[in-house]
């Protein structure tokens, strides 16, 4: 099992990045919560990270902080949520807003997120209110990644949005609806999903 992996940033693909390991390149999956806090292309960065093995591929995750790889964990185990869709919840809400949700009864919220409807919502509740993990806040914040972030040109941070929100699992139309009308001067395309996620427009 592959613990964490430290390197340098090849390339961001929003949900996708590659990371030189000593001459060896880790191509990643991550949340957009990690997303967000990933330093520029070229600089180090240390991800926690977990291995997902499948008869067609091996799948390598990575994560800003333990709390999000915990969290990650225990979703892939309710029956029907696969890593892609733990992907999405963890990309669309952050572990106190997904944990709010699960202990208020919150479906409605839930639904909002794509690929999860109102059975697989409801089952997320059943099945997670007994076994979301404990966070202190220490431990929330443990392995945090610095930064702020690189942007592509900005004259296709737009479309890098739609495209990593469509990998996401939103539909292209969907997707493209969601950042219309986001006013995009001067915004990375991880900024760009970030608003897009939280419905705002500014």
């Amino acid at each position: 099992m592959i613990g964490f992996l430290r390197g340098k940033i090849v390339a961001k693909m929003p949900p996708c990045l590659v990371l030189d390991v000593q001459g060896v390149g880790y191509e990643l999956e991550a949340p957009m919560t990690t997303f967000y806090g990933l330093p520029a292309v070229g600089e180090s960065v240390m991800l926690h990270t977990h291995l997902v093995i499948r008869d067609d591929a091996h799948i390598l995750f990575g994560f800003s902080t333990e709390a999000d790889r915990v969290m990650f964990r225990t979703l892939i185990k309710v029956n029907g949520v696969g890593p892609k869709l733990a992907l999405t919840i963890l990309s669309g809400q952050s572990i106190d807003e997904f944990q709010r949700c699960i202990m208020d009864n919150d479906t409605a919220t839930l639904v909002r997120l794509p690929g999860v409807g109102k059975k697989t919502a409801e089952r997320l509740i059943i099945e997670m209110r007994d076994k979301l993990p404990k966070f202190d806040e220490a431990g929330a914040d443990a392995g945090s990644v610095p930064g702020t972030g690189d942007s592509a040109p900005k004259s296709y941070a737009k479309q890098e949005a739609i495209s990593a929100l469509c990998a996401l699992g939103y539909k292209d139309a969907e997707a493209g609806k969601m950042v219309q009308h986001i006013a995009q001067e001067d915004k990375s395309c991880e900024e760009i999903i970030r608003l897009a996620l939280q419905g705002k427009t500014k």
